[in-house]
């Protein structure tokens, strides 16, 4: 577990959005989002008295969580909604992944909604959530692009590659929280079975760490935006790796980490 950095807006006047993740990896992934007096989880992976348990660590309560959005409903990301019915906290899903989520009070259900193929904007009071889609072997994931009006922050777990429409949903964000699973040549070289290196590789698995650093490439901009690089394989990947890539990346665009950008794998 990583405690929080505060993240700092792209103009530098300080923290509005404060970011804990509370868990990362295939054992189970749980991000806390707070701006004011509202928390809302991104994933609930973990057993339910351990997400009580960081929240508690980070001074955060769980019966204060406004709402949980899911990104897709494989278990890391799912095994701690027991949560919600505890605490009667609203969980946020798209329609495609519902189908996979199974104890959640019906009343706590709530369906991220499309018009014209493009997700609708969720309002929770002053804080904005903009659903978008991306390339898992699950039914309908999706990231996530959050903002209170003056931090934006931008959350890419598991996706087997990134395309121009996730580029442009997480373009202009202050915070990047984004998946580096593996390096693949680690993926080749390993014990798994071919079909489970296929599927890690292939469109719908998971992001390599040159596929990311592409992305943070194209994406940062030299203005403090903070980076966590998240869901690393314990197999596959080094943290030292994964940061050194996108480091490498970045250099070439000029950018200087603690100079023009932040960065943090968690």
């Amino acid at each position: 577990m990583k405690y929080a950095l505060d993240a700092m807006t792209s103009s530098g006047e300080g923290t509005t959005i404060k970011v804990n993740i509370l868990a990362s990896g295939s054992a189970g992934n749980c991000i806390a989002l707070t701006t004011g007096e509202k928390t809302i989880l991104i994933d609930a992976g973990v057993a339910k008295t351990k997400i009580e348990k960081r929240l508690l660590e980070v001074a955060l309560r769980s019966d204060e969580v406004a709402a949980i959005f899911i990104t897709h409903a494989h278990g890391d990301h799912t095994k701690g909604l027991p949560l919600a019915n505890k605490y009667r906290i609203p969980v946020y899903a798209t329609q495609g992944e519902w189908k996979g989520i199974s104890g959640v009070d019906d009343e706590l259900q709530r369906e991220c909604e499309t018009t014209y193929g493009l997700y609708d904007l969720i309002l929770l009071d002053d804080v904005e959530i903009r659903p978008f889609r991306v390339h898992h072997d699950a039914f309908e994931p999706v990231g996530y692009s959050i903002t209170d009006g003056e931090t934006r922050v931008s959350i890419c777990l598991d996706t087997g590659k990134l395309d121009k429409d996730m580029l442009v949903s997480m373009a202009d964000s202050d915070i990047y929280i984004i998946e580096s699973n593996h390096e693949p040549a680690m993926v080749e070289a390993g014990g798994y079975p071919d079909s489970v290196k296929a599927r890690i590789l292939s469109d719908n698995g998971h992001l390599s760490n040159e596929q990311t650093a592409g992305a943070l490439q194209r994406l940062i901009r030299g203005c403090g935006e903070r980076i966590y690089l998240t869901h690393l394989s314990s197999k596959n990947n080094m943290p030292t790796l994964a940061e050194m890539t996108v480091k490498q990346a970045l250099k070439h665009k000029g950018f200087v980490a603690g100079k023009h950008y932040e960065i943090e794998v968690v």
